[in-house]
């Protein structure tokens, strides 16, 4: 015999995990006038979603699709934070350079449909605008103004509730999903009825579609990262450095990259070997974020290494010309990571999509990609 409804009614979707690809196909079915529940396991948003930088960065995507959807992503967050009433708090990207073999990929990249939006600054330039943050060995930076950067912890909720209360979308938590077969989803607290399901499982590979997702040779990144003390003034950017120009596809699949990985091969090898590159942002109290690392394992282990974190803000000293502030807190977070794609959109019946962002760039194209997904299933 079946258990119990779970909430009354059928609805036109059911999305599984309440993360930001799951919200944003969320947001895609409620503007279509569709009725649609989201079912997460957890209590409150606790995975990838809320452990990273909430930076959204458009200029440094994969050229073509991931960069498109960058692009359109950015601006339905500038929308939605509008109307959920989430901070933008910062609205440009700094790519800091301090190897001269950084200097012809910037020209490269600004040459490439991917430079909209972006421009360099000399070193001098750079120092008037922050002369905090301009160390000796800077050369230039290439500033992008098409990338935003929110507080995750506080920007993820804020969609879930908005989505509640103003979109109609219904939430059901602390509920597992042991089974789809629309019309019917069976949950740990009951059954749901839905039309259609979109399946969004973060890093869980081993619950449902395990089998359609190991085809598609997925496993975990894990990463490192640190909030540190207010330095006392405020960045002008999310900055990164040249370490991050090898990290992000929009930059390193250009040939002019390889005299720069030449060069941080052999400068920054054990960087490198722990997958570290630089990101800094800045939140409303004037505290930093700083990261991250990457390891990668089916199951990563939830230790955080203490020399991982030490090459971080190394990394952070050299790139800014100064020490970093005293660390208020560490933490790991996890995501799907495939070496082939940036993302999975697999279909194992009509009425149903599994999505999967498998590059760590899901709050870059998240929404985008919800789009994409309901037009999919809906038309």
């Amino acid at each position: 015999m079946s258990s119990p409804a779970a909430l009354p009614g059928v609805f036109d979707l059911a999305v599984v995990g309440a993360g930001i690809i799951g919200l944003s196909c969320a947001r895609a079915a409620a503007l279509k006038g569709l009725r649609v529940v989201v079912i997460d396991r957890d209590a409150q948003a606790n995975g990838a979603s809320v452990r990273n930088f909430g930076l959204v960065v458009v200029a440094g995507q994969e050229r073509g699709m991931a960069w498109n959807r960058a692009r359109r992503s950015c601006a339905i967050w500038q929308q939605v934070a509008q109307e959920a009433g989430i901070r933008i708090l910062q609205r440009e990207l700094w790519m800091t350079a301090r190897r001269a073999e950084a200097l012809p990929l910037f020209e490269a990249f600004l040459k490439t449909e991917m430079g909209e939006g972006c421009e360099i600054l000399s070193s001098e330039a750079a120092r008037v605008r922050c002369p905090e943050l301009a160390g000796d060995e800077l050369r230039a930076v290439l500033a992008s103004s098409n990338s935003i950067r929110v507080e995750s912890r506080e920007a993820i909720p804020r969609i879930a509730d908005w989505l509640e209360c103003h979109c109609g979308v219904q939430f059901l938590r602390n509920a597992t999903a042991l089974a789809v077969e629309p019309p019917r989803l069976e949950t740990s607290r009951g059954l749901v009825q839905a039309g259609a399901v979109a399946v969004c499982p973060g890093d869980d590979l081993s619950g449902l579609y395990a089998p359609r997702i190991a085809a598609y040779q997925v496993t975990r990144c894990k990463l490192q990262m640190l909030k540190v003390a207010s330095p006392g003034f405020s960045l002008p950017a999310a900055l990164m450095s040249d370490l991050s120009l090898l990290r992000y596809a929009g930059y390193s699949a250009l040939p002019e990259a390889a005299p720069l990985r030449a060069r941080l091969e052999a400068e920054q090898r054990e960087h490198l070997k722990h997958g570290v590159h630089l990101i800094v942002v800045q939140g409303a109290d004037g505290s930093l974020i700083v990261g991250d690392s990457h390891h990668y394992a089916a199951t990563p282990d939830p230790f955080a290494d203490a020399r991982v974190d030490e090459l971080i803000l190394e990394e952070f000293a050299a790139a800014t010309g100064r020490r970093a502030p005293a660390v208020l807190e560490r933490w790991t977070g996890t995501y799907a990571s495939a070496t082939e794609r940036t993302m999975i959109i697999d279909a194992p019946s009509p009425a149903v999509r599994l999505v999967m962002v498998t590059s760590g760039s899901g709050a870059s194209t998240g929404f985008a990609l919800g789009e994409e997904v309901i037009a999919d299933l809906f038309g």
